[in-house]
Formats: C-alpha cells, structure tokens, sequence
C-alpha cells in the first residue's frame, strides 16, 4: 500500500504555493538578481521530487528499509517548517496595508533568522537531542508496599525503536550502559522495540544482552512490534516475524509477560507485575486483555481490587484512562507510546507537549482516582527512539526512569516529580 495519491497531491501543492510565493518576493526585492531565482526555483524542484520519491515507495514492504525515507522526509519537514516561517511573517508584514499605504518592511528581517532558528532547531534535535539521555528519577510511595521492597529499585525503558537505527548500534550500546550504571533490581521495557519487523533487532541483539538487573529484565509488546505496518505476503509470515519476536527476547535473557502475572520476591516479600499485550484505541487492533493477567473476580484470593501492591506494565497509557484505573486498585502503571510527540518543553515546574493535543498523559507521574475513590498512579515514560522522523526536540530527550519504591515512614534522596492531577 502506498501513501494516499491526496496526501501527496495536498503536499505538494501546499510545497509550490511556498515556493511561488517566496520566489516572487526574491524577485520583487532583488530585481537584479536572476541567477538567486534560478538557483531558488532548481532547489524547489528538487525538493519536491524529493518528497515524491520518498512518498512513493512502497514503505509497507518487508524488503524496503524505511530508514532512508525517514531521513528524506525529516529533510523535506526542516526546509519547508523554515520556509513557512518565512512566509508567515512576510505575510503578516501585510497587514499594515489594511490602514496604510506601505507594508511593514521589516517583516522581513524577522523571518529571515526566525526560519534559520527554526531550521537549526530542528536539525539540532537530529543530530545532538536525540542521543542526549535523560535519567529521570522518580519517588513512588505506597503504605501497601511491602516493607522488603522500601528502597527497591526499578529502572523502566520503552520504544527503543531499533529500526530507525539501522545498523548503528553505538546509541542503544550508550543506552544499555547508563541503565546498568543505575544499578536496578529490576529492568521493565514497556513496548515497541522495533518498527515494523522483528529483523530490525539482529544488529543490536549482542548488546541488549548487557542489560542487567538483579531480579531480570521483563518487557510487554507495543503496536510496532506485531508486523501491522507490513503488508506481508502471506498470513504464515506475520506468524513467523512473532515467532522470531518471542525467541530473540528470550534470548538476550528478557522475560516477555504476555497478559500474565509474575511475582516479584524479594526478602520474603511479594509484589505483582502484571503485563499486558498492546491495548490499541480504534481503529487499531486491541490484544491486551488484562482481566486476563489478573482475575477480576471478588471470588478469587488474587482480584485487581486485593490489597497486594501491583505494577501494571501496559504499553499505551489510554488503557490505564480508559479501563485499568476504572476496574481495579493497581497502584503503579508504566507506559510509554506516546515519545512526547518528539517535542517538548519544560521551563520550571512548566511542561507541555503536543502530545496533550491526544493524549491526557503523554509523559511523566499522573493520579486520578479508581471506581472507588482509591488514587491509582501512572508513569509515562517518553521513549528512547523515534517513529515518523528521527528527531527528538526539547525536553523530550531519550529517557530512562529509576523509580525507588518507598514506604511512607521512609527518608529518601531521590527527586519527586510533580503529581499531575
């Protein structure tokens, strides 16, 4: 399946009325200047077969690596997010007109370093943001916390994304080592490992087998990581790219929890960590079922409303909106899936992202209260690698979350984020 023959024809006109635009103001303010039109007019040609070939391809293909198309596609969103810029304030320079004989000339000396700022910013979460990881630590007090566990600690990772790497490993190989410098007890890995297909992970397989933690490495599925963005030839494939996805976890020593249940002991003492497969809001395919991982029923000795202390490992955080924190009393939920959209900014205790545009929690601690007035807790965790274009801007850099378990009576070092309500 290609990109919708609309979406490119809306590209690509939107890309020529800018370009247009921008060319007949190089020709109204440097009337002597044919050559710099011409060289404008040849780099927009070549800027819109470039977007076409890219959109062109056949990227739901098994066989087409789409780490080139993504590099193309980030290339053509920097040139044209500046040039936009540009645009807009050479259009509001206009706007005088509305009262007065003469434009306001100096839009221009606006938009000239405002698009180069925006170009460079862009270029910066590119080559520099994205490889700037982010320990972010983080206080989780519980009275239902079994006194074994106060000051247990737990190192969460999510959306690795390999594929966007292609064969470059020294990244996720920096990654691996800053976790296991947090010396965890326990390693969590909340979805999306992979893009498109299991493949994507051969490169990186010897160093994720560093991952260390005392009590092992557990991790869930997300939506990029059943094959769905493939168009595969035949059903038996699919199957196989799952099969592969399940032993090569086992192999680099990660315990995948499939809508289960394991216990978690430590000192004598028990907590519940409970995985669920991705929970996908429609029109994605929901395989998370987490009445399967954890009975329901008053009738059993172990429900999602017992007093045990329980950690929900869910890979998209609307399944704790929409159905974890309504049915049960699980006190912590780690997701990811959201990247933070791959921006954004933090001044303070200030945080936004354009990921609140869709979702209510896209990164960091939130509460709200269960069905029955208890508080439940989630922590979102931003990812480490990228989907869409290979960028991170801001705020949201690659991150790696150390939660330290504590009950209330204890002192502790470790920074609190703030409880967004």
């Amino acid at each position: 399946m290609r990109v919708p023959v609309l979406m490119a024809v809306v590209i690509g006109i939107v890309s020529i009325l800018i370009d247009i635009f921008i060319f007949f103001d190089i020709k109204r303010r440097c009337p002597g200047r044919t050559k710099l039109r011409y060289a404008y007019a040849i780099s927009s040609v070549c800027c819109w077969i470039m977007i076409a070939v890219a959109i062109l391809m056949p990227y739901r293909s098994s066989t087409q690596s789409i780490t080139w198309i993504m590099w193309i596609l980030f290339t053509y969103i920097t040139i044209y997010a500046s040039k936009t810029v540009y645009l807009i304030c050479s259009l509001a320079g206009y706007i005088p007109l509305l009262w007065r004989s003469r434009r306001l000339a100096s839009a221009k000396w606006i938009g000239v370093p405002l698009s180069i700022i925006v170009f460079c910013l862009l270029w910066w979460g590119a080559l520099v943001t994205r490889r700037q990881i982010n320990i972010v630590n983080v206080t989780y007090v519980s009275d239902r916390l079994p006194e074994a566990f106060d000051g247990y600690k737990i190192v969460q990772i999510s959306d690795l994304h390999l594929g966007t790497w292609g064969e470059e490993t020294r990244f996720i190989s920096a990654f691996v080592d800053s976790v296991n410098a947090q010396h965890p007890d326990l390693i969590l890995f909340t979805g999306d490992i992979v893009n498109r297909q299991t493949t994507e992970m051969a490169p990186f397989l010897s160093t994720l087998t560093r991952l260390k933690a005392r009590d092992g490495v557990y991790s869930v599925l997300g939506n990029h990581d059943y094959g769905d963005y493939i168009n595969w030839d035949t059903a038996q494939e699919k199957a196989e790219n799952m099969t592969l996805m399940k032993a090569w976890q086992r192999q680099i020593g990660w315990r995948m929890l499939n809508n289960e249940t394991v216990d978690i002991i430590n000192g004598g003492d028990t907590i519940k960590l409970i995985g669920v497969e991705n929970w996908g809001e429609p029109p994605f395919r929901q395989y998370g079922h987490l009445t399967d991982a954890y009975s329901i029923s008053r009738d059993s000795v172990c429900n999602l409303m017992d007093r045990r202390f329980k950690i929900l490992m869910t890979h998209n955080p609307e399944h704790w909106r929409r159905e974890s924190s309504e049915i049960s009393n699980i006190n912590l939920t780690l997701s990811g899936h959201t990247h933070a959209m791959q921006m954004a900014i933090e001044i303070g205790s200030f945080r936004w992202s354009p990921a609140v545009l869709k979702y209510e929690e896209w990164g960091g601690l939130y509460r709200r209260n269960n069905r029955n007035g208890e508080p439940v807790d989630i922590y979102v965790n931003v990812g480490a690698g990228e989907v869409g274009m290979p960028f991170r801007l801001g705020a949201a850099k690659p991150e790696i979350t150390v939660i330290t378990l504590r009950l209330p009576s204890s002192e502790c070092e470790c920074s609190t984020p703030r409880l967004v309500k």
